[in-house]
């Protein structure tokens, strides 16, 4: 496929250490967007492994395939972020760098937010069959059932990270650590519904998970009373309306 300079879909990959995850996830991107016009943006947050050798010798052959380095390692909020705020298209898919995202559900995604379209402002994946460890499953319920409780943000699993949403919107958002988390209620925030997908998770190829367990829960209940806070502080999304002569 040659240049597409005005892609129609950026897919946003934040990575860290998963130099054996890439040329698979690459090529499984590719298949699964055959024939329309996107991107793969891999933001390489900090790796020390052969990720950016990787990235680089799959760029000589896919001029479609970007990637975005930060010099250390910023965390994956920070790494989605500055792949969207790169990002040439107006639609955004994200998904994480280990494989356990199948990118075969990135066409089911974009075509919910496009028929949602004005009112949906993101569309989850929302993970089955997950092939986590059993600490990290029990882990993520319990931060799930607190972010649920406190937030009422009808989402059942923040944890995927297949999610396609419009570049403007997510640019809007309030940024901080671990946003990526809480993006179904910040965009409820701004006055938009959100779509869901099931998704069938899978495991891990290669390597190990490269951001940390503890952000996941224990730090995740700070970010969950700052969010609770915002979302407070903006009881009324306004509704506008352009008068253009007298009524």
């Amino acid at each position: 496929m040659g240049h597409n300079p005005d892609p129609a879909i950026s897919v946003v990959v934040p990575a860290r250490n998963e130099a054996g995850n890439i040329a698979p996830l690459v090529a499984e991107i590719e298949a699964a967007l055959t024939g329309g016009a996107f991107e793969i943006v891999y933001v390489n947050d900090g790796s020390s492994d052969a990720t950016e050798a990787e990235l680089l010798g799959l760029m000589a052959e896919r001029p479609w395939l970007r990637q975005i380095r930060h010099v250390r390692s910023c965390g994956q909020s920070a790494a989605v972020r500055t792949g969207v705020a790169m990002a040439r298209a107006p639609i955004i898919v994200t998904l994480d760098a280990d494989g356990q995202n199948d990118p075969a559900f990135i066409p089911a995604l974009v075509a919910a937010l496009e028929k949602g379209a004005p009112q949906i402002g993101l569309v989850a994946g929302q993970r089955v069959r997950r092939r986590d460890s059993e600490f990290k499953r029990i882990q993520s319920r319990i931060a799930n059932a607190a972010r649920a409780t406190v937030l009422k943000d009808g989402t059942r699993d923040t944890g995927c990270g297949l999610k396609a949403f419009r570049r403007e919107l997510f640019l809007s958002l309030p940024y901080f650590d671990a946003l990526h988390r809480f993006l179904p209620a910040l965009v409820r925030r701004e006055g938009f519904a959100v779509g869901y997908v099931d998704v069938v998770d899978r495991p891990r190829r290669h390597g190990v998970s490269n951001y940390g367990l503890w952000d996941r829960l224990w730090v995740g209940l700070l970010d969950l009373a700052g969010v609770w806070w915002l979302i407070r502080r903006r009881k009324h999304v306004p509704q506008l309306e352009e008068v253009t002569r007298a009524r």
